[in-house]
């Protein structure tokens, strides 16, 4: 009876996240974050469980893709057994009870979240997915461009591919904006909650900031959540995501190849140095990523009026449309003054590794 009782509370605490605007992957990430890594199995099974009662017509696909990346139930087809669940997450029926008590706790107290995704079985049926008229092939290119960057061992080359892919980005930005403006169409704005895993959480969240505000998107930091939410037009949140990915993992190697520092007295100075490193980063990298993309924007901006057709009236436009989605959706966002070591030696590190993975523009190179 207890296992059974606790199997209904869980899944119905599941279903009521995705009505506070939780997503698969953001539950289970949350519930690791709070109680390690044996809860997170729980709720990984209970996500995947509650999902499979919705027809699959009336799931949307990134939702779908999000529950099938958390793996494939290993119950089989069937419905899973509250006993068998019971066996599977605790070595004693005592230690279940704990555990799924304590994840009962912390999936009541989600707090709310925008709705970016509708929740399974609010889904339409047969409905498109809105890519925003985003490209395939284009973000393919732009993806191989900065896998190559993260991969390089020559600073020059990831610089110009990292370029490269910035430049691109910005010039589909108009691109899109022009066929819109012809179309007479109106994109919408959306949002993405990406992840900021510890540690350096705020310095990360600073890089995502500039990689955002480049890119004609705003970020918004959840510091209790450990994530991020930006907003924008579709396209411009998924060159956002894919550049972001890219420098945080260029950022990190750089970083760790440092290794670690110590004072003249012999006394770890390795968190003082990588949290100057990582803010010099984000603000030298904030630098030339303005530089790359106005100057690409300013240059499609260009070739079009040329041809007759006036994009700044447009493109300022959609700028206002993301402010106010952001005021609407955050309308007691506050600015805070983040706290920055003064390590000289990681600073200067930091702004060097932002120079070799440079956004200015270098020599083209064609996908």
């Amino acid at each position: 009876m207890v296992e059974r009782v606790l199997f209904t509370e869980l899944e119905r605490a599941v279903g009521q996240a995705w009505e506070r605007g939780w997503q698969p992957a953001e539950v289970v990430r949350e519930t690791r974050r709070e109680l390690g890594r044996a809860a997170g199995s729980l709720v990984t099974d209970l996500v995947i469980a509650e999902n499979r009662r919705y027809p699959a017509a009336r799931v949307a696909p990134e939702w779908a893709a999000q529950v099938r990346e958390l793996g494939a139930p290993w119950w089989g087809s069937d419905a899973v057994r509250p006993g068998e669940l019971a066996e599977r997450h605790g070595s004693s029926r005592g230690a279940y009870v704990g555990t799924a008590l304590c994840a009962l706790a912390v999936l009541g107290a989600l707090a709310p979240l925008q709705v970016f995704l509708p929740p399974p079985g609010q889904a339409r049926a047969g409905a498109a997915v809105d890519g925003g008229g985003v490209d395939p092939g284009k973000l393919a290119r732009i993806r191989a461009l900065l896998a190559k960057a993260e991969a390089t061992d020559f600073p020059e080359e990831a610089e110009a591919l990292t370029a490269r892919a910035q430049q691109m980005m910005a010039r589909h930005r108009v691109d899109h904006a022009a066929l819109a403006a012809e179309a007479g169409t109106e994109s919408e704005v959306g949002g993405r909650r990406l992840p900021l895993d510890a540690p350096y959480e705020q310095h990360k969240a600073i890089l995502l900031n500039v990689v955002a505000d480049a890119n004609a998107c705003r970020s918004v930091w959840h510091r209790n959540l450990g994530m991020c939410t930006v907003m924008g037009l579709t396209e411009d949140v998924n060159a956002v995501e894919m550049l972001f990915t890219s420098l945080l993992v260029q950022a990190t190697r750089a970083m760790r190849s440092a290794g670690s520092t110590r004072d003249a007295l012999g006394r770890s100075r390795t968190r003082s140095f990588r949290s100057s490193f990582l803010s010099a980063f984000a603000a030298r990298i904030g630098e030339r990523l303005n530089e790359s993309a106005h100057a690409e924007q300013d240059r499609a901006v260009h070739e079009y009026a040329q041809a007759g057709t006036d994009l700044l009236p447009v493109l300022a436009s959609k700028e206002h449309q993301v402010e106010e989605a952001v005021a609407e959706a955050f309308p007691e966002l506050e600015s805070a003054q983040l706290n920055h070591s003064n390590n000289v030696q990681g600073w200067r590190a930091g702004r060097a590794a932002a120079d070799s993975a440079a956004l200015h523009t270098g020599q083209r190179i064609e996908a």
